[in-house]
């Protein structure tokens, strides 16, 4: 297949611009109308990886974590990320990134580690905001259900758990066409009244093109009156971090020992245990500190991330359990998502899951 298909069917499943500010996930080398047979997917793309992928025939690399973050000035093979480049270059191997825009959907990187964990009524515990707009557009009764289907199968009308969700008033519309108009419903140069259906909805700016397109397509009226209003509410389904629930309570020794077992960590670091027994634990894979506040707010007992500070285990003290369970030991369960992702949509795509270690921290 053609790489542009893979960055087609990942911009439906966790659009680009969901990604931080600071990110650079998408394509990272290579050429988008380059065809590719086999792939080899990782968490971080080093010169043992791309080693691996020669050796297995792959031309493509799928990572979470991109590999160029900073514009290189040298590409000279003195350090990694260089050889790597030089390396994938010379085998014509594109690297293609899915990293925090992976992590900010709800069936992401946070869902995957929440149903390792064993927790269950998994949410958003930082939803964003500024995601969603509101989009009212009006026409003729008799096709009010066709528009609306239209648009809600191109992803309009989304609330939670809920899909197909409108506000539809009724109302006279009035227009006139000009002399080479070719009006549905009226005609040219007379002033028409219509009975009209107004059809308001909510849209993820993300999809807002695609539903749009729909609802032109399904529209009756050769010039569709719409409009587009931005909004501020959280949108319950991006963000950062979850929030679920354990299906039987534990206390906080087996809580970690649940937690070392399941992610195979050899040791966790934690805050002093409180006492209390476990059911509602906060999480987010990769590093997540920014959101002990939230994890507090949340009324959870515990909160579970990587790469966390000495003086971040103060701030929790005596308000939450705190666990470092470590960067890529929250984060290795990304590999299987992205496999699952991919053989999803193109089954017949050939695909490996990378068995390079590429965790830089070792344990004695």
């Amino acid at each position: 297949m053609k790489l542009q298909d893979l960055l087609d069917a990942f911009e439906l499943v966790a659009p680009g611009s969901l990604q931080e500010q600071y990110d650079n996930s998408g394509l990272q080398i290579g050429s988008p109308m380059q065809e590719v047979t086999k792939g080899l997917i990782c968490l971080d793309v080093t010169p043992e990886v791309v080693r691996e992928a020669v050796e297995n025939g792959c031309d493509l690399i799928l990572t979470h974590h991109p590999l160029l973050f900073k514009g290189l000035k040298k590409i000279t093979g003195q350090n990694a990320v260089g050889q790597v480049v030089i390396d994938a270059i010379k085998n014509n191997i594109a690297i293609v990134s899915v990293h925090t825009n992976l992590d900010n959907i709800q069936h992401g990187v946070n869902e995957k580690l929440g149903t390792v964990i064993g927790l269950k009524n998994l949410r958003i515990l930082q939803p964003k905001k500024g995601l969603l707009q509101k989009l009212v557009t009006f026409c003729p009764g008799s096709h009010a259900n066709q528009v609306r289907s239209a648009i809600f199968e191109a992803g309009a009308g989304k609330i939670g758990d809920y899909d197909s969700c409108s506000f539809n008033l009724e109302g006279t519309g009035t227009f006139r066409g000009g002399e080479t108009a070719n009006p549905f419903v009226g005609k040219p140069k007379e002033l028409h009244y219509e009975p009209e259906v107004r059809i308001e909805t909510i849209v993820p700016s993300y999809l807002l093109d695609v539903v749009l397109k729909a609802m032109f397509k399904s529209h009756p009226y050769e010039e569709v009156a719409y409009d587009i209003y931005p909004l501020e509410n959280h949108f319950a389904q991006v963000g950062s971090g979850m929030i679920g629930q354990l299906e039987v309570p534990l206390s906080a020794i087996d809580f970690l020992d649940n937690i070392k077992s399941s992610l195979k960590i050899p040791y966790l670091r934690h805050t002093r245990l409180l006492g209390n027994t476990i059911k509602d634990v906060a999480f987010c894979g990769g590093s997540g500190s920014f959101l002990l506040e939230n994890a507090i707010a949340s009324g959870a007992q515990v909160f579970i991330t990587g790469d966390l500070k000495f003086h971040q285990f103060f701030e929790a003290e005596g308000k939450i359990l705190l666990i470092d369970a470590g960067h890529y030991e929250t984060e290795q369960f990304t590999k299987d998502l992205l496999y699952e992702l991919v053989n999803k949509k193109f089954s017949k795509f050939a695909l490996l899951i990378s068995g390079v270690n590429t965790n830089p921290v070792k344990y004695f």
